[in-house]
């Protein structure tokens, strides 16, 4: 959290913001900013607040329902950007390609000048192949390399302060998270409701999708940038 709250932003926005998990962990390092989260998912926003209440934040943090081009009316100081390209892009039902530039296009116009930017976005952090991109959109252009997105980021009028990958590791952990809705939904039913096969075979498709195909090759890169 260092790169935002030092020297210390006054607004922090973040795009796409879940549960606002990150935001409120920002605001408790640098207790002088005020965020806002924005997110399309009603839901997300509920626990959010929820989770700003448990941890005294209310007062600092605001969160809105809102599609995310209807955000853009609010620059900041320091902007916080996670996997949420379909907010520029065509939607993720599409299978289309992400469309990067448009992404950070939008950002550069968020970050007031001399900002800073965290930036989160999917790459192929190895050689994409039919089993891989089969369970994604099917297709190798779906994602850029590393490589290819840092020169995005310099066009786009950005400087890169840091860079860092996800490991595998935290893919494991994050996956087996993913799939562990699946394990909770069946130790809480009995194993002949109705809909029991349905789940048994959700999580082991997610499975297979995932430690048969695209481990290792589909990436999440993190960029902290400045505007």
């Amino acid at each position: 959290m260092a790169f935002l709250s030092d020297p210390a932003p006054t607004e922090v926005l973040d795009m796409g913001c879940g549960w606002g998990e990150l935001l409120l962990r920002v605001l408790t390092s640098a207790p002088q900013a005020r965020g806002r989260g924005v997110d399309s998912a009603s839901a997300f926003i509920d626990r959010a607040r929820q989770q700003a209440l448990a941890r005294g934040l209310l007062d600092r943090a605001t969160f809105d329902s809102m599609p995310g081009l209807e955000a853009q009316d609010r620059p900041a100081d320091a902007v916080i950007y996670i996997g949420a390209s379909q907010i520029w892009g065509p939607p993720v039902e599409d299978a289309q390609p992400l469309d990067y530039a448009a992404a950070l296009r939008a950002l550069r116009a968020l970050v007031l000048p001399g900002g800073r930017l965290v930036y989160g976005e999917a790459i192929w952090s190895a050689t994409p192949h039919p089993a891989a991109t089969a369970p994604l959109a099917g297709r190798d252009d779906e994602y850029l390399t590393e490589d290819a997105l840092r020169e995005q980021i310099l066009a786009a009028g950005f400087e890169v302060v840091d860079d860092d990958q996800a490991s595998v590791q935290e893919w494991d952990v994050f996956e087996a998270g993913y799939r562990d809705r699946f394990t909770r939904w069946l130790e809480a039913h009995d194993a002949d409701h109705p809909a029991a096969e349905q789940v048994r075979r959700q999580y082991e498709e997610q499975r297979a999708a995932y430690e048969e195909g695209y481990r290792g090759v589909l990436g999440m890169a993190y960029f902290c940038l400045r505007g």
